[in-house]
């Protein structure tokens, strides 16, 4: 997910927020001759908005993903700013979006829209449904679980481990948003925070979360345990090209990662879940940028510091990203 997302959202206006039926989609990825109006927002620096002949003029196309008409949004540099264009086409609140798959209208945590959409990609938007509140009794150091956060505040459960002690609580579901812990809301608190605080909560006694589930159509009820897969192929887009969505500065149309890429994105985000108990594919393509041209693991980790500096790194994890990222040059994976 993009890092320190932050921005207003922009007015509605009728360009952005029409409806389109029986349009083919093969029209997805192509160029758009349309708005060059100057964004509403700033960029996670605090720095001006990026010049409108650097935002991509790419239309891609939306629905919500318990049912809805198709939509077409453009213009956004970040996951926030995408937020607000797939509510500005449903007249929805940004906040009601808890997050976007590719290609699929199903819970699938391995299409989860991250740092990158293929040029021909079709977002799916889940929104919130029921909210319940579960108290959990901590028997076991570990939880089972793996969280995530959409890019714009919302932290939810990516990940449930078999045989866990969450696994045993069956009103809890993949895709389920974390909005209170023990009665604290942490709504805006980041991924890795949260789950620091869930491993910081005592054994041998019950704690209560707050939880919202993605709003499902009678079709996407199934058991809990096809969202939770991880592996297999997740690579992103079956385009000739991404959108690569930053936390800072523009947007840019990048050729779909190569297979170095790939393999170091997918062993550092391994290497995120295992310390810090989270997946974030976007953090870990991150890392693999700041990493590739470095020549030695005190150079990486102060490139680190530079890029990620709200992130506090355990020395190990960093020197295991470094060798990670050596592996995949080396195609040792």
């Amino acid at each position: 997910m993009p890092l320190g997302l932050r921005g207003k959202k922009k007015p509605k206006s009728k360009e952005n927020s029409k409806l389109v039926e029986n349009e083919e989609l093969g029209e997805r990825g192509g160029l758009a001759g349309g708005s060059t109006r100057k964004a509403a927002t700033s960029n996670a620096a605090g720095l001006p908005p990026p010049p409108v002949n650097l935002r991509p003029k790419l239309v891609f196309h939306t629905q919500l993903a318990h049912g809805s008409p198709t939509g077409r949004i453009e213009g956004f540099t970040n996951v926030k700013e995408l937020y607000g264009k797939i509510a500005d086409v449903f007249h929805l609140s940004p906040s009601e979006i808890l997050f976007c798959t590719l290609n699929t209208h199903k819970i699938d945590m391995d299409k989860l829209l991250g740092g990158q959409i293929g040029l021909e990609d079709f977002i799916f938007a889940h929104t919130k449904g029921i909210k319940k509140e579960v108290e959990v009794f901590k028997s076991e150091d570990a939880l089972g679980l793996t969280i995530t956060d959409n890019g714009a505040g919302y932290a939810f459960i990516k990940r449930i481990k078999e045989e866990s002690v969450v696994d045993k609580v069956k009103v809890i579901g993949v895709g389920d948003h974390i909005e209170c812990i023990n009665g604290r809301n942490i709504v805006g608190t980041r991924h890795y925070e949260v789950a620091k605080m869930l491993k910081e909560l005592q054994k041998g006694k019950a704690f209560t979360l707050k939880l919202v589930e993605p709003t499902k159509a009678f079709e996407m009820i199934e058991p809990r345990s096809k969202g939770g897969k991880t592996g297999g192929d997740t690579k992103i887009g079956t385009g000739r090209g991404t959108l690569r969505l930053r936390s800072k500065g523009p947007a840019t149309v990048e050729d779909e990662p190569t297979e170095f890429e790939e393999k170091a994105v997918k062993k550092v985000d391994d290497l995120l879940e295992s310390y810090m108990g989270i997946r974030d594919t976007e953090l870990a393509a991150t890392m693999v940028e700041v990493g590739k041209d470095k020549q030695n693991p005190d150079e990486f980790a102060m490139a680190l510091d530079e890029a990620l500096g709200d992130f506090a790194f355990p020395d190990e994890f960093v020197f295991d990203v470094w060798g990670a990222i050596g592996d995949a040059k080396e195609g040792r994976f």
